[in-house]
């Protein structure tokens, strides 16, 4: 009977919700109020659950970092070169080995090194790819060239008996001839032109195209004529004809025969031109005057089918 009036008190103390509670958990609290009170099932019950906390909010995503390229453009040379004999190794890179990393070879046999790797054609190394490629060289086999089988070494075809020099001049004299021989006629015509105009020009006492166009004949006729000797047998040689730049040159040596008195005097000229009418860039020389007849003709640019 205690038991019973005991178990009305606690019901008359626990508040309305609390009837939902199972025997068991009615029996507890009253074995051991103080669990109810400090927090157990019923006093939870009574006070509400706790408000759920709020999520963390979501942290903002950070762009990825550029890549290192320039460590290792930048690095020691031996570096570089490494990394181009590691290029080599692989059958990548054929070009000097000079550290030269941006060089058009070396770039595209990294862009190639990167292709077969899956990775991004870019050229250029970061230095962990640098360290890959290193790496990856080291791994590389070493080739071994092959002996070649042996050949049967094939015959030495027998060489033509090389020419003397006997032989060699008389074959340059006969290409000189066959030249000379084509040239012939215009240069002949060339020269019977002067000596016409030579010769008229002694008849006209000094006048004509000759001296008007060879300053330096007009002169050696007025200084022969004031010394009171006269002009004879004029005889042509042609010293050299061939293509210049301006057209075909001549260059005729005449010789003179002047007389004074009863004695007989050989004086030579040596005339060149280009053939045209009237003449262009006409000159005249002493025979002797070797040097500047080779300047005149060096001046014109003269190819001799003479000589």
């Amino acid at each position: 009977m205690r038991l019973a009036a005991g178990l009305v008190s606690l019901a008359l103390l626990v508040p309305a919700g609390g009837w939902a509670q199972s025997a068991s958990e009615v029996e507890r609290c009253f074995q051991n109020p103080g669990a109810c009170a400090n927090g157990g099932a019923g006093g939870a019950a009574g006070r509400g659950a706790p408000a759920p906390a709020p999520p963390p909010a979501p942290v903002a995503a950070r762009p990825a970092p550029a890549p290192d390229y320039a460590t290792v453009l930048n690095s020691p040379d031996p570096d570089r070169r490494k990394l181009q004999e590691s290029l080599r190794t692989l059958d990548k890179y054929s070009g000097p080995i000079d550290g030269n990393l941006q060089s058009e070879a070396t770039v595209k046999a990294i862009g190639d090194w990167q292709k077969g790797r899956n990775t991004p054609a870019t050229g250029k190394l970061t230095p962990q790819e640098a360290a890959q490629l290193n790496a990856e060289a080291a791994r590389a086999p070493i080739r071994r060239l092959e002996s070649p089988p042996p050949q049967t070494a094939a015959p030495v075809p027998l060489q033509p008996p090389q020419p003397s020099n006997a032989d060699m001049l008389k074959a340059l004299q006969a290409k000189l001839a066959e030249r000379r021989k084509a040239a012939e006629p215009k240069a002949n015509a060339a020269a019977q032109a002067l000596v016409r105009d030579l010769k008229a020009y002694v008849v006209a006492d000094g006048k004509g195209v000759a001296g008007d166009q060879f300053a330096a004949f007009a002169k050696w006729y007025a200084d022969n004529k004031a010394a009171g000797r006269t002009v004879g047998e004029i005889a042509p040689v042609i010293d050299d004809y061939g293509d210049a730049k301006a057209g075909a040159a001549t260059t005729t040596e005449v010789k003179f025969e002047t007389k004074q008195g009863g004695t007989s005097f050989g004086q030579c000229l040596v005339f060149a031109w280009i053939e045209a009418s009237p003449r262009k860039n006409p000159q005249a020389f002493t025979c002797d005057d070797v040097a500047s007849v080779e300047k005149w003709k060096t001046d014109q640019a003269l190819k001799s089918a003479w000589r």
